[in-house]
């Protein structure tokens, strides 16, 4: 997602008292009045939509011809597993404003003493050692797009956690390899005509490469007098950058930046491979999706994404999808303008979408996050439960900061 700058041009359509949202018409309500969405969304409550608060993880329910049991809390849990092969939520928030109910979007895929990390959204170093996993056994970083949500606390796991071990004996001592995007090659037309004013105009659509040597850069300073005074590790030394060569399939960053293809191999270190596919998150590009095949099962992380045939190329037969999700009728209800309305849905996926979808991949298990919106009293748990099941036989997470789910043929 983008930020609020983008959107100021869409504030004379809205109604009164609502704000744009926080990026290129995604998902959240930035700087809007709590209160007066909820008030405007009153009826939506009959539909099970908007207004309900929930406290904790949701059980997830099955559907008809489920093929696994339901999700319990022995199942799904905050920090409940602590150890073997599982998926951890460590932020389920979409979007850059910080929301006090969730932190930032990052997920950590646990396989033995092998952590691999998708996303670094806010606050994502700190959730990571609160989930109990070590610093010191984080393998590889997979970065789906660059988005600040998705990144904004990448370089922390170089700066901090690798600046020495901490109280726990525990931190960054090895190069982290880090796979995502390169370059995009072009800036799009702003949204609904107009000019927009460009940030570093000679070099404006940096890749993951160009982004981490400034980030190191921007703290020079800091790390240099560390390293006299304190003998910290080289920083530069901790990672190493892969940006992801795309296949020839016609992609473009103007036009098809997601078309129909296969996925392709993007790492495999002989315990763990990985795969991606292209998909389509409005004007962004490059952004992927990426599935993991374990020993323990696989699973699939869309990143940000539309609806898109590419998913089921890339998640059909996996154990567990972890999908991204918003849930357009808040906002409509809400009298968000039926343009706007199109706009997100060219760059995110409905709710009402999400179970038809994790039924054609063929999935047993559908984890929601990246939830837009993130506030737990706008939409319940419960709703986005119930939306998801819809057309879906498996079991559905709705996904909640820390929660864990185990992997393996000991948790179907």
């Amino acid at each position: 997602m983008a930020t609020h700058r983008q959107h100021a041009a869409l504030e004379a359509d809205l109604p009164p008292g609502a704000a744009p949202c926080c990026s290129s018409g995604h998902g959240e309500l930035a700087g809007a009045s709590r209160r007066r969405f909820l008030g405007a969304s009153a009826a939506a409550a009959a539909v099970g939509g908007l207004g309900a608060v929930l406290g904790g993880c949701a059980s997830a329910e099955a559907g008809p011809g489920n093929k696994g049991a339901a999700v319990t809390t022995s199942a799904v849990s905050a920090g409940a597993a602590g150890n073997g092969d599982r998926l951890v939520l460590l932020g389920t928030a979409g979007g850059p404003p910080p929301e006090v109910d969730r932190t930032g979007i990052a997920s950590a895929l646990v396989i033995g003493d092998r952590v691999y990390l998708v996303d670094c959204g806010r606050s994502a170093v700190t959730q990571y050692g609160r989930s109990g996993l070590k610093y010191k056994n984080l393998k590889s970083v997979f970065i789906t797009h660059l988005h600040a949500d998705h990144i904004a606390d990448y370089h922390n796991f170089l700066l901090l956690a690798g600046f020495g071990v901490n109280d726990s004996d525990d931190g960054i001592t090895g190069t982290v390899d880090v796979y995502g995007p390169g370059p995009a090659g072009a800036l799009p037309p702003k949204f609904k005509g107009g000019k927009a004013p460009t940030v570093a105009p000679d070099d404006p659509t940096p890749g993951l490469k160009v982004l981490t040597d400034k980030q190191i850069e921007a703290f020079a300073y800091s790390t240099n007098v560390f390293l006299r005074d304190s003998g910290i590790p080289d920083v530069r030394d901790l990672v190493r950058v892969h940006e992801i060569d795309l296949p020839d399939v016609g992609a473009d960053p103007l036009k098809k930046t997601a078309p129909d293809m296969k996925p392709f191999e993007v790492m495999d270190d002989g315990t763990v491979r990985v795969t991606a596919i292209l998909v389509p998150h409005g004007p962004v590009f490059p952004s992927f999706a990426y599935r993991f095949d374990t020993p323990a099962g696989s699973v699939v992380f869309s990143g940000d994404t539309s609806l898109t045939d590419n998913m089921v190329r890339l998640a059909r037969g996996a154990d567990v999808l972890v999908h991204e999700v918003i849930d357009l009728d808040a906002y409509r209800d809400f009298g968000i303008p039926t343009a706007l309305l199109d706009h997100l849905k060219v760059s995110h996926t409905d709710v009402k979408d999400i179970g038809p979808l994790a039924e054609r991949c063929g999935v047993e298990t559908l984890v929601l996050s990246h939830i837009v919106p993130a506030d737990k009293k706008i939409v319940s748990a419960d709703s986005w439960r119930r939306r998801a099941q819809k057309g879906f036989s498996g079991r559905v997470v709705v996904g909640d900061d820390l929660d864990e789910v185990p992997l393996g043929r000991a948790h179907r």
